[in-house]
C-alpha cells in the first residue's frame, strides 16, 4: 500500500537542501489546505519566502489543484509559479502536465499535499516521492472530510515530523 514518503506539519518545514539531496528538481504543490485554507486567498510573506528558498535551492514549484475556480490561477500568479487546475487528482494527466511544463521526469519530482487519496496516491501512481502535510483547516468539503477518516486508518498512528 502507498504511504507518503514523508509526513510533516507544514510545507514551511520542507527544506530545499533535503530535496536536492534526493535529486529533486520539482515540487508539485497542492493548493487547498496545503498552502492556503480553502476559503482564503491572502498569500503570507512566510509562504512567499518559503517558495523563494525552494527556487533558490534550484527546485521549481508548480501548483496542481483539483479546483475548477479561477483562484488557482490567481494564487499561482501571486506566487509567480506555473499551475495546472481542474486536475482530477489522483489521475495522472495533471501530474504529467506539470512535469511537461517544468521539463522534468517523475523521479526528479516530489508531490506535496494534504490529502492521501489525491496527492499521495496520485504521486505514487507515477513513482514520485510524496510528502503529506497536515491540513491547514479542519473544515472542508463533505467528501474530503469523509476521506480524512479513511486516511487516518491508512496512516495509522504515524505522526508528522518537524522538518525534512
Amino acid at each position: 500500500m502507498a504511504i507518503p514518503t514523508y509526513y510533516v506539519n507544514s510545507v514551511l518545514h520542507i527544506h530545499p537542501q533535503r530535496l536536492a539531496h534526493h535529486g529533486k528538481t520539482l515540487i508539485i504543490l497542492d493548493l487547498d489546505n496545503t498552502i492556503l485554507p480553502r476559503d482564503k486567498d491572502f498569500i503570507h510573506e512566510e509562504l512567499l519566502a518559503w517558495v523563494r528558498s525552494i527556487q533558490e535551492g534550484g527546485i521549481q514549484v508548480c501548483l496542481v489543484s483539483n479546483s475548477w475556480f479561477n483562484r488557482v490561477n490567481t494564487v499561482a500568479e501571486q506566487i509567480g509559479i506555473p499551475f495546472v487546475d481542474k486536475a482530477i487528482k489522483p489521475l495522472p494527466p495533471a501530474f504529467l502536465l506539470a512535469l511537461i511544463k517544468c521539463r522534468t521526469w517523475p523521479w526528479h519530482a516530489v508531490v506535496v499535499g494534504d490529502q492521501f487519496f489525491t496527492d499521495v496516491l496520485g504521486g505514487t501512481l507515477l513513482g514520485m516521492m510524496t510528502i503529506m502535510v497536515l491540513p491547514l483547516a479542519e473544515h472542508d468539503l463533505k467528501h474530503t472530510l469523509m476521506l480524512r477518516h479513511v486516511e487516518k486508518l491508512v496512516m495509522g498512528d504515524r505522526e508528522p515530523v518537524t522538518s525534512i
